[in-house]
Parts: structure tokens; C-alpha cells; sequence
């Protein structure tokens, strides 16, 4: 069976004195998620606006990609499949940094 659709990601950025606020959701149709992430400029470095966005969208996505893996596991665990796999421990860096 073959099942199209199609989900919409909005961002939205918002920079004020070196600080950037995003916010990004996602529409299902059915559902509307929201991530959301923030940038803020060293004031020891140069202001480069574009990269306080990419970092706050970045940021935003991350956590909407988060809040929408969670709802997966849960739908997941209440259908009756097995133990959904927990990540334990960083899952980037040095693991022997992090004790």
C-alpha cells in the first residue's frame, strides 16, 4: 500500500542585541509540534547575524526532531511493541571524558 504525505516545517528566527530566538514547527495535519533554540553572540566576537539564525534553527529542529522521536517511542510502547531501545550515556564527544 503506498501512502503519501506531506508535513510542513515552519521557522521562525527573531534577533534582538546579539540574542536569536527560534522557533520551528511542524504541521501534520493532524498535530502541530514546536522546537525551540537560541544563539547569542560572544561580545567579544564579531556580530554575523546569518549565524546566530543557523544556530538557533538548528537548535530549534534538534529539539522539534527530539519531541517528535518521544511521541513516536510512545505510540510505539502503547501499540505493543517491544522495549523501545533507550540511548544511555553522551551520544557524541569523548564517552570517557563523561564519567
Amino acid at each position: 500500500m503506498t501512502r503519501k504525505q506531506e508535513w510542513t516545517v515552519g521557522v521562525e528566527l527573531v534577533e534582538d542585541g546579539g540574542r536569536t530566538e527560534a522557533e520551528a514547527r511542524l504541521k501534520t495535519g493532524a498535530t502541530t509540534y514546536t522546537g525551540h533554540g537560541t544563539a547569542r553572540c560572544n561580545p567579544s566576537d564579531r556580530d554575523v547575524p546569518a549565524i546566530g539564525d543557523e544556530l538557533a534553527a538548528g537548535r530549534a529542529m534538534k529539539d522539534l526532531a527530539g519531541k517528535l522521536m518521544r511521541e513516536a517511542d510512545r505510540e510505539m510502547e502503547a501499540a505493543g511493541a517491544d522495549t523501545v531501545p533507550r540511548r544511555t550515556g553522551p551520544g557524541y564527544g569523548w564517552p570517557e571524558a563523561v564519567s
